[in-house]
């Protein structure tokens, strides 16, 4: 008997096609045409061809942004992620713990990233902030408004507050994952804790280690809300991410043109620098 297919199945996915044909596909190929063209407004172009990109990436200015994008990437990686493996390690596993644990790591992700950013800025102020003056009144000279290095710990700070309990969650998921008999095994060896930690809860924890990085690196990466509520991208240029200088090209200066192209290769960077991420660490856990 021939097998018949009825393809009209497809139709209950078209919704969700034309849905991402208007929110990204739409949208992203704007993008494109704005970044070969040049306009004085009034919906008048002209054409400029790889123009745009060519003084980009000839640009001190957007390689400036781009390294302290990175610096600030790894900084936030090299302690959120190691700082929510203790957390997630250190978290009970039974009792009414659990409850009130997942609920305080929850928290500060329920909070909008404008609303984060406008609390640091009034935590951070010498005058009203609770940080500012206490910091203050340890003899530390601490000004994010006008020093380059308070301004960076500042928004370090801040974004491990907010995100760190990302890492923690997805961490001690896979910690409730592993059986108990993988413990007990190891009592029975009489492994210590380091151990214990090596060979059973961190290799259990590789998956969810691999999403936390990847999430945690592309938000870092594209982090635009709480430095620019903070320090509005200064002192200076000092705290002047890619994001931001993207959006004062964009909306500042109305240059369309070279902000559609810096947005092109701002997205194709996060792309690249992401699957270099994703296959370093997924071909690292298939050698083990």
């Amino acid at each position: 008997m021939e097998k018949t297919w009825n393809n009209r199945a497809w139709f209950l996915v078209l919704p969700v096609l034309v849905l991402v044909a208007f929110s990204a596909v739409i949208p992203l190929m704007t993008v494109v045409n704005y970044s070969v063209q040049d306009t004085f407004g009034n919906n008048v172009f002209f054409w400029a061809g790889t123009e745009w990109f060519e003084e980009l990436l000839a640009s001190d200015r957007f390689w400036e942004a781009m390294v302290r994008n990175l610096i600030f990437s790894f900084i936030i990686l090299a302690i959120e992620v190691p700082l929510g493996i203790f957390i997630a390690l250190n978290m009970p596993k039974k009792g009414w713990g659990v409850p009130v644990c997942l609920v305080l790591m929850a928290l500060p992700l329920l909070i909008p990233w404008n609303v984060v950013g406008t609390i640091w800025q009034v935590f951070g102020r010498n005058d009203i902030g609770l940080l500012g003056y206490y910091v203050n009144r340890l003899g530390i000279n601490y000004n994010y408004v006008q020093n380059p290095i308070d301004a960076w710990v500042t928004v370090i700070i801040m974004d491990v507050w907010h995100w760190t309990s990302l890492v923690v969650l997805l961490c001690y998921a896979g910690l409730v994952s592993i059986p108990d008999a993988f413990y007990q095994a190891a009592k029975i060896d009489g492994a210590s804790r380091w151990a214990v930690f090596r060979y059973i809860q961190l290799p259990k924890m590789q998956r969810v280690l691999l999403i936390a990085v990847l999430l945690r690196f592309m938000d870092s990466f594209m982090i635009y809300t709480e430095p620019f509520v903070v320090t509005g991208g200064g002192p200076g240029n000092s705290t002047t991410f890619l994001s931001i200088d993207l959006v004062k090209t964009a909306l500042g200066q109305f240059d369309l043109g070279p902000a559609a192209a810096m947005s092109l290769v701002y997205f194709l960077i996060i792309l690249l620098l992401s699957w270099v991420f994703y296959t370093v660490m997924t071909n690292y856990d298939a050698e083990r």
